[in-house]
C-alpha cells in the first residue's frame, strides 16, 4: 500500500543558511511528487543471522585493552509506523562519537584523543514488537565549522530502514537537558517546537541499570504527520 506524505510545514526547509552546509546542498529546482513504486513500498528483510552477538553493545564490540571511557547508557525504544503500529524485524543501525566528541574517522581532527576501546557504530533488529536498545558511552559535544564558536550537542545518528525503502529514515538523537541543543544551527531549523522534542530522549529511570547504566528512551515514528524528523536532507524518509 502507498505510505502517507509527510507534513513537510514540520520539516526543515532545504534551503535554511544558517546552516551553512544546507546553502551548496539544497535543491535548484522545485521536487517532484511521484507515486510509489512497488520497490519502494516493499522490503528489505533482515534476519538475526545478519548480525553479530555483540552488534547492539557498543561497549563491547571493540574494547580490546578493557572498556571505553565515559558514561555508560542504554538506549531504548520502539520503531512505529505512521498509524502508531509497531515496525518488526526493521533493522537500525547507529554511530556516534566517543565520550570526547571523537568520531573514529579519518576525516575528523578535533583534538580530543581516540578511545582505542570504542569503535562508535553498531545495529539491531527490531523484536515483533517493534522493540530495540544498545548500550553505549554518551557521547560528547564538539566543534564544527559553521560559525565562529558553533557546538554540536551530544547527539546519536540513527538509520532505519522500515518495511519499505521509502520509508527508510536518518536522524539524530539528542539528550534531554543538554544546554546546547538550544544553541544548534542545525536544530533551529526545524519550525516546530514538538517536533524538536521528538528528537530528544528522556532519562527513564525504569529501564536504567542500578549503579550501572543509566537509559534513554527514543521512539522513532516513520513518515506521516507526526513522523520523527530527517537529517536536512529532502531525499530521506
Amino acid at each position: 500500500m502507498e505510505f502517507y506524505q509527510r507534513d513537510r510545514t514540520l520539516q526543515p526547509a532545504g534551503y535554511t543558511p544558517i546552516y551553512k552546509t544546507s546553502v551548496a546542498r539544497s535543491p535548484r529546482q522545485s521536487l517532484l511528487s511521484l507515486r510509489g513504486s512497488l520497490s519502494e513500498i516493499t522490503g528489505p528483510v533482515f534476519g538475526q543471522n545478519e548480525l553479530g552477538p555483540l552488534d547492539n553493545d557498543l561497549i563491547r564490540n571493540y574494547a580490546k585493552d578493557g572498556d571505553p571511557i565515559g558514561e555508560r547508557i542504554i538506549v531504548h525504544g520502539r520503531v512505529l509506523d505512521e498509524n502508531n503500529r509497531p515496525v518488526p524485524n526493521t533493522l537500525v543501525e547507529f554511530w556516534q562519537a566517543n565520550a570526547g566528541g571523537r568520531y573514529r574517522h579519518k576525516k575528523d581532527t578535533y583534538l580530543a584523543p581516540i578511545d582505542p576501546n570504542f569503535g562508535g557504530c553498531g545495529r539491531a533488529l527490531t523484536d515483533e514488537n517493534g522493540y530495540y536498545f544498545f548500550r553505549t558511552i554518551k557521547p560528547g559535544p564538539y566543534p564544527w565549522r559553521n560559525y565562529v564558536n558553533s557546538w554540536r550537542p551530544a547527539h546519536i545518528h540513527f538509520s532505519v530502514f522500515g518495511s519499505g525503502f521509502a520509508q527508510r529514515l536518518i536522524t539524530q538523537m539528542y539528550f534531554e537537558g543538554d544546554p546546547l541543543i538550544k544553541e544548534c544551527p542545525i536544530v533551529h531549523v526545524v519550525p516546530d517546537e514538538d517536533a524538536i522534542n521528538r528528537l530528544i530522549a528522556p532519562i527513564d529511570l525504569k529501564g536504567s541499570v542500578p549503579l550501572d547504566t543509566i537509559a534513554y528512551k527514543f521512539d522513532i515514528v516513520l513518515r506521516g504527520r507526526r513522523s520523527t524528523l530527517f537529517e536536512n536532507r529532502l531525499e530521506g524518509n
